[in-house]
């Protein structure tokens, strides 16, 4: 028995490869003497808003503040108002409805597909009230959950789509088909949040961009079409934990938006709620990027889509070569569509199978053991029935995937994986 360890995920491997370019960077920003709302944290909104393919982006301390501000601002924007509900997927991580329930919202829990993990876009609209505001859309284990449904339900129903893209950086949705659809005369609605707007408005825009430093961007650098997750709906909240695609060496976090108001919002909330030094708008708190790890992010962006393209080459691996009876695979998505943050099975004895992947040297992790509505913090949930939820969660098993596995490691999980006997 081989008893070498395949790490879950090796994150002092992921981070040396690029040691060089992080030492240097983040030196950089310790002999500036410059370490909060700098010139590094200025670099990489700009950077990254063009590579999400939004106006604008803000830093933040995490991706919990992230959502959360999002619909601060838009509560103290009028918008919204504490009552209001969002919808939400019942299988996502809590920080997702912590998000809502701090801004005194109400999550909507809708079961997600056993098959894709993601909302079922069919029971959307049945959780439609006269009270609903908001969509919150959960791309998880790295895989667009948006759907031409989807936007059309947002358009239809005046909600405010709000994407949690803590786990889907670089990932796509398919704007060809999306705008082919559109084209049918039996469609009533304009396609969602943001389609025929960045069609009348990506000209103008590319025209005047400018760096928050004042920096002229050239129009062949700018933005790229307007497909990635982060950029579907009205706004999008990232996490930049270490363990995520595109990782810092400690907590952040972004929003992106092409709404110049809740951008505004967002960045004076996040800074006491201060719009100019000492004057405050709002009751804000304390939530920004520093320099630090916006050096290093900055860094790890120019990486980012390689390393994702090495995600999807091992999870190809993983679907040509599972093959077990006690083992379901997710839907399996063309490879823009999904950059594997998570590669989840679904196995019938996880327990027995985590054992023995572990005997073998295989590190897995489970994502998630307890549904937000059986977490002991949401006790009016308990009585909830949400069968599709509750499996997943009792069955769910991560693999090891990222950038610095082998196409040997990922030989060897499949090995183990098949090798379970059945009982």
């Amino acid at each position: 028995m081989k008893t070498d360890i395949i790490p879950f995920l090796d994150l002092a491997a992921v981070n040396g490869q690029l040691s060089d370019e992080i030492r240097k960077a983040v030196c950089e920003v310790i002999d500036s003497g410059w370490y909060i709302r700098g010139k590094a944290c200025a670099e990489f909104e700009t950077h990254y808003a063009q590579y999400i393919g939004t106006r604008h982006c803000v830093g933040v301390g995490n991706g919990l503040d992230a959502l959360a501000l999002i619909y601060r601002a838009y509560i103290e924007m009028g918008v919204m108002a504490p009552g209001d509900e969002v919808i939400v997927p019942a299988n996502t991580f809590i920080a997702s409805i912590l998000a809502l329930t701090e801004n005194g919202l109400k999550p909507i829990l809708v079961e997600p597909r056993i098959d894709t993990l993601e909302i079922d876009e069919s029971l959307i609209e049945q959780a439609i009230t006269p009270k609903t505001k908001s969509l919150l859309l959960v791309h998880l284990y790295g895989r667009c959950a948006y759907t031409e449904q989807i936007a059309m339900l947002c358009k239809k129903y005046n909600l405010k789509l709000v994407e949690d893209n803590a786990q889907a950086h670089g990932c796509h949705f398919d704007v060809g088909s999306m705008k082919e659809e559109l084209r049918s005369d039996a469609l009533q609605y304009d396609g969602g949040c943001r389609m025929k707007e960045l069609e009348r408005e990506s000209t103008s825009y590319i025209d005047t961009f400018s760096s928050p430093t004042g920096e002229t961007l050239q129009p062949s650098s700018l933005l790229p079409p307007p497909s990635k997750t982060g950029s579907l709906g009205n706004a999008a909240g990232h996490s930049f934990y270490p363990g995520k695609n595109l990782g810092a060496l400690g907590d952040a976090g972004a929003v992106t938006t092409n709404d110049k108001e809740l951008a505004e919002t967002v960045r004076s909330l996040a800074n006491y709620g201060s719009e100019t030094k000492y004057h405050c708008l709002y009751k804000g708190r304390n939530s920004r990027l520093d320099e630090i790890q916006a050096a290093i992010l900055t860094v790890k962006l120019r990486h980012l889509d390689e390393d994702n393209h090495h995600r999807q080459a091992i999870a190809r691996l993983y679907y040509e070569g599972i093959r077990h009876p006690l083992v379901t695979l997710p839907q399996r998505l063309p490879d823009a569509n999904n950059v594997y943050h998570i590669f989840p099975i679904l196995c019938r004895e996880r327990h027995r199978m985590q054992e023995y992947l572990a005997q073998r040297g295989i590190q897995t992790l489970i994502h998630y053991p307890i549904p937000p509505h059986r977490q002991p913090c949401f006790a009016e949930w308990h009585s909830l029935s949400l069968p599709i939820t509750e499996q997943i969660h009792a069955m769910e098993l991560s693999l090891p995937i990222s950038p610095v596995m082998t196409e040997d490691d990922a030989h060897r999980v499949i090995a183990a994986v098949n090798g379970l006997e059945k009982m």
